[in-house]
């Protein structure tokens, strides 16, 4: 499989824009609610470690099998960044695997837009060469476990990390 890039994807509210750098400014104050790392863990990022962490985001992975990509959710009415979407990207025993992960800021949340960003990404991912989707989620996130829902994902009996693993087979 060769590397994917991230390339804008819209749907009808949200564009999803390819991580920059120049992102981090917004998106820290974004993610800066600490009741987002409740099932997550960590503490919000200053906008310095967040930019440092983009850098190592946006460089790639250094496994040449594994491409990383990162979108943030922009709100086009509002005209401002909202969370982010991410899917990794690898071989797997059964074609390439995809997983998934979103973040929604706290001000925006309960309005569809991890929804409508999950989604979207998942009908992008279904355009590439991705055979299955695989989230990981809190087993107390019952807003998480509605998204991954609502993106065609359901739950399976395996385990990661304290999490449980949701899986979507994109048919070809």
């Amino acid at each position: 499989m060769s590397t994917l890039a991230a390339l804008t994807v819209s749907t009808r509210r949200l564009d999803l824009l390819p991580l920059h750098l120049e992102h981090a400014e917004e998106m820290a104050a974004v993610l800066s609610d600490p009741a987002l790392h409740s099932f997550i863990g960590g503490t919000p990022d200053t906008p310095q470690a967040l930019r440092s962490r983009y850098q190592r985001m946006t460089t790639g992975s250094p496994d040449p099998t594994v491409s990383w990509l990162n979108w943030v959710i922009r709100l086009r009415d509002e005209a401002c960044l909202t969370g982010a979407v991410q899917a990794t990207i690898g071989p797997s025993g059964h074609g390439p695997l995809a997983e998934i992960a979103w973040v929604v800021g706290t001000p925006w949340q309960g309005r569809g837009i991890a929804t409508e960003a999950a989604r979207g990404l998942v009908a992008w991912l279904g355009r590439q060469p991705v055979h299955t989707v695989l989230a990981h989620i809190h087993p107390d996130h019952r807003a998480s476990a509605a998204v991954a829902t609502a993106a065609g994902l359901t739950p399976t009996d395996a385990w990661h990390e304290g999490e449980i693993r949701w899986h979507r087979s994109l048919r070809r």
